[in-house]
C-alpha cells in the first residue's frame, strides 16, 4: 500500500514516508495512513485521505467508495483516536461529508493577533499555509489602510479571512463569495466574533451583469482575492466604486499581470507597491500581492 502524492502530470502516486511540508506531528502521516490502510478491508476502495488542519484540532477526510464495515470503522477510528484526529468519511460528492463522531469540536483558526477567529469546515476552502496567511492579512490590512469611517468592499471573501479584521477597523464591509455555503459560514464568523458591520452576499463574480444591488454602492478600498483566473470580469466596475486604493492578492502572477495592466492603462490606476509571499514552498507557485492607488 503506497501513500503520499500524486506525482506531477502523472497517474502516480509517490511513495513517501514522511512529509516535511505538513504541520508537526502530522509528517509521518503517509507512513502511518498507509499502514493503517494495508489492513483495511475496503484498503482498494480509498482513493485518497484530504488533510485539515487547524489550530487546536486536525481533521482527515477518508474518500471511500465503499462503505466500512463495523471492523473497518472501529480501526479507523481507533487510528484517529491514537493519533488525536477527527475522522470524516466522504462517500460522494462534498456534500456526503460525515463525521465518524457527532462531537468533534469545531476547526478554527486566529487571524488579527487572536482578535478574530474563523471556524471553518473540513472541506471548506482555507490558505494551506496558517503562518503566512496570518502575515498576509496583517499585510492587507497595513497595505489597505483603512480609516474608521470607511466602507470596504471584500471580493471572494471565503469564510470572511480579510472581511472579518476589516470589519474591525472600519465603519462597514461587504463581502462576496460566489459558494453559498461559505457565504452562510462567513456570516455565521460574523456572529460569533461579535462583528455586526459586516454584510455577506452570493454572487458569481465572473458574471457581473447579474449583480444585486451592492454592486451599485460607492467603495473607499477594494481588497480582491481571485482564484487562479484573476478578477478581469468584473473591473470595470472600478470606475462606479471609485475606491481610494485596491489591495489585489492572487495565487496566480499571470493572471494578476494582466489584471495590473488594465486597471492602470484603461481604469486610470497607480501602482504603488508589489511583492509575493511564499505560501507553496518547495513548489512553483507563490502567492502575489500588490497596491493600486485610485484615480486623483
Amino acid at each position: 500500500m503506497l501513500a503520499g502524492f500524486r506525482e506531477r502530470e502523472k497517474p502516480y502516486i509517490a511513495d513517501l514516508q514522511r512529509c516535511e511540508v505538513l504541520r508537526e506531528p502530522l509528517a509521518t502521516l503517509p507512513r502511518d495512513l498507509a499502514a493503517l490502510v494495508e489492513t483495511l478491508a475496503i484498503r482498494e476502495k480509498i482513493p485518497q485521505v484530504e488533510v485539515a488542519a487547524g489550530d487546536a484540532a486536525t481533521a482527515l477526510v477518508f474518500r471511500v467508495l465503499e462503505t466500512p464495515g463495523p471492523e473497518d470503522t472501529e480501526k479507523i477510528a481507533a487510528f484517529g483516536a491514537k493519533q488525536g484526529l477527527q475522522i470524516f468519511l466522504q462517500t460522494g460528492g462534498l456534500d456526503t461529508v460525515r463525521p465518524l463522531h457527532a462531537d468533534y469540536p469545531p476547526l478554527t483558526y486566529a487571524v488579527d493577533a487572536g482578535r478574530v477567529v474563523i471556524e471553518f469546515g473540513p472541506v471548506d476552502f482555507i490558505q494551506i499555509n496558517r503562518e503566512i496567511n496570518v502575515s498576509m492579512v496583517a499585510a492587507a490590512l497595513e497595505l489597505l489602510l483603512p480609516a474608521g469611517n470607511d466602507t470596504v468592499l471584500d471580493l471572494f471573501c471565503g469564510l470572511g479571512n480579510f472581511t472579518l479584521p476589516l470589519a474591525r477597523r472600519t465603519e462597514r464591509v461587504v463581502g462576496v463569495e460566489g459558494d453559498a455555503a461559505l457565504v452562510a459560514k462567513a456570516a455565521a464568523n460574523a456572529v460569533r466574533n461579535g462583528i455586526g458591520n459586516a454584510a455577506f452576499f452570493r454572487e458569481n463574480l465572473f458574471e457581473p451583469t447579474e449583480f444585486g444591488p451592492w454592486a451599485n454602492e460607492h467603495y473607499d478600498l477594494v481588497l480582491l482575492d481571485p482564484p487562479r483566473a484573476g478578477a478581469a470580469a468584473l473591473l470595470p466596475r472600478m470606475a462606479h466604486w471609485r475606491p481610494r486604493r485596491v489591495v489585489y492578492i492572487s495565487c496566480h502572477p499571470g493572471s494578476l499581470a494582466r489584471d495590473a495592466e488594465n486597471l492602470v492603462y484603461n481604469l486610470g490606476f497607480k501602482l504603488t507597491c508589489a511583492g509575493v509571499m511564499d505560501m507553496f514552498p518547495q513548489t512553483t507557485h507563490v502567492e502575489s500581492i500588490a497596491v493600486f492607488e485610485g484615480p486623483a
